[in-house]
């Protein structure tokens, strides 16, 4: 597996996590202080969007580590769960880095 499917799940994870705590501070204050309605939906509607993208990598770098269906669910499921994602994305990468092939192939020695 190239190491380009394990960074841009990375990089979605992070993204995506860091844009659901976003939304629970929007959300705290939405319900908690009356006010930022309008900024919860914004911030709402690009974490789901955000969250869509993130399904989609983290489905790819499942499916090219041949996962069991329950670890991708559980990797899926942990963008929805404020700070899970760090955690498993930690998990992941210690997970899969052996399985990262060398971009660039070695030289043949003759």
């Amino acid at each position: 597996m190239k190491s380009s499917v394990l960074t841009r799940y990375r990089a979605m994870a992070y993204i995506t996590a860091v844009m659901l705590l976003v939304l629970c501070a929007c959300m705290v204050f939405k319900y908690g202080f009356g006010m930022g309605k309008d900024l919860t939906l914004v911030v709402a509607q690009i974490h789901g969007v955000l969250y869509i993208i993130y399904l989609v990598f983290a489905f790819d770098l499942g499916s090219k580590a041949r996962w069991p269906f329950a670890k991708l669910l559980w990797v899926l499921i942990s963008g929805t769960i404020p700070t899970a994602a760090f955690f498993v994305e930690r998990k992941v990468v210690r997970e899969v880095t052996p399985l990262l092939v060398k971009d660039a192939p070695e030289p043949v020695k003759v």
